[in-house]
């Protein structure tokens, strides 16, 4: 599993664009000079991460701000397609880069995958939050299953 101190693993994301599905490598979205707040969670348009993840950190998105952080974004093993219409659904606007790993690359990258199959859900991400300066984890938050408590945009809040 990826720990703090440690580089942000090379993967190529997709967020959708006017255009369709645009890849963003994780050295662009992490690149030196930077401050990122990046969340992830088990999929789009699930209970806990459309009724509490996504809407917190687009609510605290100016204190998010206020601290130095360049972006926030948003990662789930769904496609880029799925992870622009939850965007739209939750009203994430310019506040919230909403990416697709659909392959689950960069999740298997960091360690963090979890095994949904009794839900449907095949592989997926663990729920966490990370703090990365210059393309480095300076914060990791990663939640105990079925929790939601660290990896809330309050508690990322407290670390910036």
């Amino acid at each position: 599993m990826a720990k703090v101190g440690d580089k942000v693993p090379n993967a190529t994301l997709r967020m959708l664009g006017p255009e369709g599905p645009k890849p963003i490598t994780t050295e662009e979205l992490f690149a030196p000079g930077k401050k990122v707040v990046a969340f992830a969670l088990p999929g789009a348009f699930t209970p806990t991460c459309s009724a509490k993840h996504v809407p917190g950190f687009v609510s605290e998105f100016d204190k998010l701000k206020g601290k130095g952080v360049d972006t926030i974004a948003c990662i789930s093993v769904n496609d880029a397609f799925v992870m622009g219409a939850w965007g739209k659904d939750q009203k994430v606007g310019d506040k919230v880069m909403m990416l697709g790993d659909g392959n689950g690359e960069f999740t298997q990258a960091m360690g963090l995958t979890m095994d949904g199959s009794k839900f449907g859900l095949g592989t997926r991400s663990q729920r966490y939050a990370m703090i990365v300066n210059d393309g480095v984890i300076k914060d990791l938050f990663v939640e105990k299953p079925g929790a939601f408590e660290v990896s809330s945009a309050e508690n990322v809040l407290k670390h910036l």
